[in-house]
């Protein structure tokens, strides 16, 4: 009788180290190593793979979007309150690209509003929104009203019109580029006030825009080392490109 606890605890010991052989090994790295190998995913159809293997890599894929500075959402099937979602997480977050790819990134108005209120929106240094047909001036104004920090935008193959660059010459003083491709609906008052306000930008891409020529000549008249991207028509115009 006295040694059948022995037995048990004996049993119970053998079970315990025959279940730890049979744990995958990356089961058994320390909870801050998972995260920091998970926050060098950089996709979402990644991270949420991640997400679904365990409730402890799906615990360890929150922790990693508190340290991640990029994210990224393109091509990826995912809308409004998912995309959201994970940005609002991602606190320290630095780079945000959104942008619509072969499998479409369905984000709308209704998700850059939620965007808008995650707390790394002021530290973003680079944004993509290419391709989204369902965002306008509305979503854009909000998200670039607060995004102080932003040197880097695309907004290329979008609907805004110079509302959005407005907003983007008043709020985003230390822009060095932007995509504007296919933008059709921006008129040359809307460059001149953001080449006019924003003292640092370097490079702007506008082509299959309905701008003159001789509007992007006036652009470099108020800055003349702008680099103007993507404009053949302006090759008959003796204007410098590149």
């Amino acid at each position: 009788m006295g040694m059948q606890p022995q037995t048990q605890q004996g049993g119970g010991g053998a079970a315990a180290a025959k279940e730890m052989e049979e744990e995958p090994h990356v089961e058994r790295l320390p909870a801050d190593l998972l995260a920091h190998v998970l926050s060098l995913l950089s996709s979402f159809h990644d991270l949420a793979m991640a997400g679904g293997v365990s409730r402890r890599w799906r615990q360890a894929v929150g922790r990693s979007l508190a340290s991640r500075r990029r994210l990224s959402f393109a091509g990826q099937r995912t809308g409004d309150d998912s995309a959201a979602r994970l940005v609002r997480a991602a606190v320290n977050l630095r780079d945000l690209d959104v942008s619509r790819g072969c499998w479409g990134c369905h984000i709308t108005d209704g998700g850059l509003l939620q965007i808008t209120m995650a707390e790394c929106v002021g530290k973003l240094t680079a944004i993509s929104l290419w391709g989204l047909a369902g965002i306008t001036d509305k979503g854009v104004v909000r998200l670039v009203s607060r995004a102080h920090s932003l040197q880097h935008l695309n907004i290329g193959g979008t609907f805004i019109t110079d509302e959005s660059l407005y907003a983007v010459a008043n709020n985003c003083t230390n822009l060095k580029s932007i995509m504007l491709w296919s933008c059709r609906h921006v008129t040359a008052a809307g460059l001149v006030a953001l080449v006019s306000k924003c003292p640092e930008l370097e490079c702007i891409n506008v082509g299959g825009m309905r701008v003159s020529p001789e509007s992007f000549a006036g652009l470099l008249s108020i800055s003349p080392a702008l680099r103007i991207r993507s404009v053949p028509e302006i090759l008959n115009a003796s204007v410098q490109v590149s």
